[in-house]
């Protein structure tokens, strides 16, 4: 039986190169103290803010300098624990990491709740008098429109001096999953043993056409969740908590309005994605899926089989190197600035490819100011991995491009929009991928691609966000958010959803256990929402070509400068009717009716 390697074990060229962080330990704690001795002299703003635009716009600037700092330190802890979270260091390191950004947050609250404590109008005429604080005009404007919710500066600062505690339960999820999980081996249906982990299963088997494998390896993975149902329950139920607990000590309605505020999403443009969605898209997915029963030849179609691939012989095994460059060739409509990065980050090693032991599970792309991008992937050797890296590249490619052109306080775009350029990439890659053949298998291969990023984006996490609603609600009217509580929510939303088309059996309830995606606000759904642009500003570049692109790529160096609603209506979507989202669904109802045909 093939044993997962140690991270010491990894060939270094599977691995990012974070010594453009850092080069050493060493430098990262000489930082760390820099860093600190740079917040203590910020003390010399408290209680002077009120004397003048200028004075407010040095403290804005050094506040600005500072931040961007101590996330590039905060980073380098990060991306060291993702990569090896069983490394003893790297526990070390990030729980001081936690600790040294609550500090410093503690430090310069004061800084908010001192410009929120000005009468108004005089933030206007300070901006109006001070040319140096027009970059800070929209964060300002935006800390304005929570006045209604501060609490008193005392509180505020403890709160923030709390921050590493009251984020405890996301890294003690992590930590628990990454690190204490373990999985019993299993056997296929030739007798072969296969070591099981939480990469292994979400990388590989899920998708696996061995369909032994496939379902022995969900039997393992689930029994293991299910010893662990418990510890989850009250780690996730905690994060809940302190989510409703927060909104109702700053006066919001409840936990979703409080959420929704920094993405600056109005709770109609929230529900409609999920409201359309779920209604409209079920019937589309049920048809998939009994179209999915019927090419394989199965008696039943599990939940343990939703991702098994529909043409396991035309799945041909993807190296790192091939998919690199259909990516770059993809992605050259893009123009040459954008394409440089994709070309710098695919070869000066930002990407970290390796499978070890107590490495991060899923994907993600880490883009601190002032440096270059990390992108964390498990290769999987398909074509899958090669949609999820050429995702993982949309953010990178986004956040840099927004960093030469914005300053830190305005680089980084609303949530609501965060996911848009990256699932852009992904149905570019499948454009690019179908121009190059008529072949019917092939144009069905690349078919069933583009609905591997619907089903990610739109079934996927659009049922986290489902789950969350119905949790939040849950929570708000008193009931205890047991495991057997949060499993029974998870079962409703997935029979709902999938009606009699997939067998769930009572494991395929444990789903909620999965995904960190539950302990970052309201995340899920944004991937719905940005994959809802994607399509559409897509659809524009096939239509008019080089106008769309060069509107797309000013949206992605504005940054944060606009709100999401207005970045997308400058790409050429208006996300504040249901339009744009019913004609996705639409769109991927399009794909499913070209597939019957082809199969």
């Amino acid at each position: 039986m093939k044993q997962r390697r140690l991270r010491n074990e990894v060939p270094v060229e599977l691995t990012w190169n974070l010594d453009e962080l850092f080069a050493s330990t060493q430098e990262w704690e000489a930082e760390l103290e820099a860093i600190q001795d740079e917040a203590s002299l910020l003390e010399s703003f408290k209680g002077t803010l009120q004397a003048g635009a200028s004075r407010l716009a040095d403290c804005l600037e050094a506040q600005e300098a500072l931040l961007a700092r101590s996330t590039r330190a905060a980073t380098y802890a990060r991306l060291r624990f993702s990569e090896d979270s069983s490394n003893p260091q790297n526990q070390a390191n990030s729980a001081r990491s936690g600790d040294f950004t609550s500090g410093i947050g503690a430090a310069i609250s004061f800084i908010r709740s001192e410009i929120l404590e000005l009468p108004e109008g005089t933030i206007e005429g300070f901006i109006q008098e001070e040319t140096r604080l027009e970059p800070f005009r929209k964060s300002l404007n935006d800390l304005l429109e929570t006045k209604r919710h501060k609490l008193s500066a005392e509180t505020e600062a403890v709160l923030a001096s709390l921050g590493e505690v009251l984020g405890a339960p996301y890294n003690i999820y992590q930590r628990s999953k990454l690190s204490d999980l373990s999985f019993d081996a299993v056997q296929d249906a030739d007798g072969v043993t296969h070591p099981v982990s939480f990469a292994l299963f979400e990388t590989d088997y899920e998708f696996s056409s061995n369909t032994s494998l496939r379902r022995a390896s969900y039997d393992s993975f689930s029994k293991t969740l299910e010893q662990y149902q418990n510890t989850f329950a009250a780690i996730y139920a905690t994060e809940v908590k302190r989510q409703v607990v927060t909104a109702r000590l700053r006066g919001y309605d409840s936990a979703t309005d409080m959420l929704l505020q920094p993405q600056q999403v109005t709770k109609e443009m929230y529900t409609n994605i999920l409201d359309v969605i779920l209604a409209e898209l079920a019937p589309h997915m049920r048809r998939l899926m009994q179209l999915k029963k019927k090419v394989l030849g199965l008696d039943q179609l599990l939940f343990s089989d939703l991702k098994a691939p529909f043409d396991p012989d035309f799945n041909p095994p993807v190296t790192t190197e091939e998919a690199g460059q259909t990516i770059l060739e993809a992605l050259r409509v893009m123009g040459p600035e954008y394409t440089e990065l994709m070309e710098q980050a695919l070869s000066e090693r930002w990407i970290d490819y390796a499978d070890n032991v107590g490495k991060s599970t899923g994907a993600f792309c880490a883009s601190p100011y002032g440096k270059h991008s990390y992108i964390l992937i498990t290769w999987g050797g398909n074509m899958r991995s090669a949609f999820t890296l050429a995702h993982e590249l949309g953010h990178a490619g986004h956040l840099m491009l927004a960093a030469r052109n914005q300053r830190y306080t305005n680089f980084r775009p609303s949530l609501y929009f965060i996911e848009a350029p990256s699932t852009m990439n992904e149905l570019l890659l499948a454009e690019h991928i179908m121009k190059k053949s008529n072949e019917p298998r092939m144009k069905r291969w690349v078919i069933l691609q583009m609905l591997n990023t619907y089903y990610h984006n739109f079934v996927t996490h659009l049922l986290e966000a489902d789950m969350q609603r119905r949790v939040y609600t849950a929570a708000e009217q008193g009931e205890a958010l047991t495991a057997k509580k949060l499993s029974s929510l998870k079962g409703e939303v997935l029979s709902e959803f999938w009606g009699d088309t997939v067998e769930l059996d009572s494991r395929a309830h444990l789903t909620w256990m999965r995904q960190p995606h539950y302990y970052m606000g309201l995340y899920p759904y944004t991937y719905a929402a940005g994959l809802t642009a994607s399509t559409a500003v897509a659809q524009l570049i096939k239509e008019e070509g080089q106008p769309a692109v060069d509107r797309w790529l000013e949206v992605l160096k504005a940054g944060g400068t606009m709100n999401p609603l207005d970045l997308m209506k400058h790409a050429g979507v208006d996300m504040s009717e249901p339009k744009p989202i019913q004609s996705a669904v639409a769109y991927v109802g399009s794909l499913i009716d070209e597939l019957e045909r082809l199969f």
